[in-house]
């Protein structure tokens, strides 16, 4: 199986799940994109290069998971740990072969303009990487004031902030470009939502486009399952498990060869619209609130409307968006019934409720293999999951809880 991809649309979905961690703000990554690739034209880079910092920019955060890294990111200039979510970042990118070329870039997008210059990196990479700090900068020094009509107000502040750290934090190259460009109010309301949207949209067919087979496309599944099971120690490794069980019981049902892959990788996708569940709700200790249970209801659908971007993913997408629906139309987003809902989402269903129950969670312990598929025996009584998926479990007790946690190569 190979599919064609536009490599600005991996990286618009991958932007688009980073952004969700902010919670309230989901457009940071592309406004950075938005100012980077500006202030590079106004210092008379090429178009190519140009391209580079917006795709740079789109992806710069792609290290971070938890909204309390992000408050650090949205709330203060520097911070000590800051080089944690760049180092991870770099390496997620790095293991994608069409998107490694924006590794470095992303590994030091927070190292200061002076640091750069005594690590003796090669030019154009400090300026790149000097470019991604400045405008993450500014852009977090406007964001409180792009939803209301004080935007304007605040940009004499913003330019002396920039201003006031150059030759340490930034270029001064880099600060000249930017005061220059930003003498213009159309600098700052490009930056607005309906604006920064209209921008995105002008640019979303422009990168390169690839062809890409299976093992890339499950390497792009496994950064974004990094990038969701790292959102909270108790969710580690939750997509990667949900993989693995949903691999083992997938070829069980005696299905294999790219269909079991293709299966795998939607398991590894699955969870991408948790990524906008705040980190306190994920390891609350109490019961969820009704508010709480419709803030977590969103996930699978934003998980939907993230994937399906990605042409050529449609149905690995619909397959990642049912893992919450029932056979008896009571689950959700989508409210499906059993003749609607696929083979292969109702794998991935099963391999999810296992591999959760079989974590550790706020609320409670893990649970034994025995009680796990009680469990599931229940939910197949109450028409919620399929009966010929639950009946695998049973007969692969020890391996698929051995799938699930991660003790055998599969």
């Amino acid at each position: 199986m190979t599919i064609r991809v536009d490599m600005r649309q991996v990286a618009l979905v991958i932007a688009s799940a980073v952004d969700l961690v902010g919670v309230d703000d989901v457009l940071h990554g592309r406004r950075v994109a938005v100012l980077a690739a500006a202030i590079a034209k106004r210092l008379g880079w090429s178009r190519d290069r140009q391209d580079l910092l917006f795709d740079a920019g789109l992806l710069h955060d792609c290290g971070v998971s938890s909204t309390r890294t992000h408050r650090h990111l949205v709330e203060e200039l520097d911070w000590e740990g800051a080089q944690e979510h760049c180092e991870l970042g770099s390496t997620l990118l790095a293991s994608f072969g069409p998107l490694a070329h924006l590794a470095p870039i992303v590994l030091y997008h927070h190292t200061h303009w002076d640091r750069l210059a005594a690590l003796g990196i090669e030019s154009d990479l400090r300026f790149a990487a000097n470019l991604i700090f400045l405008a993450d900068r500014v852009d977090v020094s406007a964001a409180p004031h792009y939803g209301d009509d004080s935007l304007l107000l605040q940009v004499a502040a913003t330019r002396d902030l920039i201003d006031s750290h150059r030759g340490v934090h930034f270029a001064p190259e880099l600060v000249e470009a930017f005061l220059a460009d930003s003498r213009a109010e159309a600098f700052w309301l490009a930056l607005t939502p309906e604006f920064v949207r209209q921008e995105i949209a002008a640019r979303g067919g422009c990168a390169e486009e690839r062809v890409i087979g299976l093992g890339e496309l499950r390497q792009l599944g496994l950064i974004i399952a990094r990038i969701v099971d790292a959102k909270s120690h108790f969710t580690t490794d939750h997509s990667l498990g949900v993989a693995r069980l949903a691999a083992f019981i997938a070829q069980q049902l005696g299905i294999e060869g790219e269909h079991r892959e293709r299966i795998e990788v939607a398991a590894l996708l699955h969870d991408i619209g948790k990524l906008q569940i705040p980190d306190e709700l994920l390891e609350s200790r109490d019961r969820l609130t009704p508010q709480g249970r419709a803030l977590m209801k969103k996930h699978s659908f934003a998980t939907w409307q993230i994937l399906r971007r990605i042409g050529g993913l449609e149905e690995i997408a619909l397959w990642a968006s049912e893992h919450h629906e029932s056979l008896d139309g009571g689950g959700y987003p989508f409210r499906f019934f059993a003749a609607e809902l696929s083979l292969e989402a109702r794998i991935i269903k099963v391999a999810d409720v296992y591999q959760a129950l079989a974590q550790d969670r706020p609320y409670r312990g893990p649970m034994a293999a025995a009680d796990i598929l009680g469990v599931l025996r229940g939910m197949q009584e109450g028409h919620a999951v399929d009966s010929a998926v639950v009946d695998v479990v049973a007969g692969h007790l020890a391996e698929c809880h051995a799938a699930a946690l991660g003790s055998r190569n599969s």
